[in-house]
């Protein structure tokens, strides 16, 4: 379960955190008035989140392009795009 922590106590013990995070793999959720505004995970769950979001990219693009329509060339999107 997550250890919850106000940002002013992050600060006074921010090594400590930081160490509870990296070895003890403890993540930890960082509130501001009460609302939880982000979290710090260990470089072995961010790793594993990059690797869902890149499994639902790619199923996601393999969706958009069995979908049928019209295509157009990438110059004429880009237009439309005003780029």
């Amino acid at each position: 379960m997550p250890i919850t922590i106000s940002t002013a106590e992050a600060r006074k013990k921010f090594a400590d955190i930081v160490n509870r995070v990296a070895y003890g793999h403890e993540p930890v959720i960082l509130t501001r008035r009460g609302e939880e505004i982000a979290a710090l995970v260990s470089m072995e769950e961010f790793e594993l989140l990059q690797q869902i979001e890149d499994v639902i990219d790619i199923k996601d693009a393999k969706k958009a392009l069995e979908e049928q329509g019209a295509s157009i060339p990438a110059n004429e999107f880009w237009k439309k795009l005003g780029l």
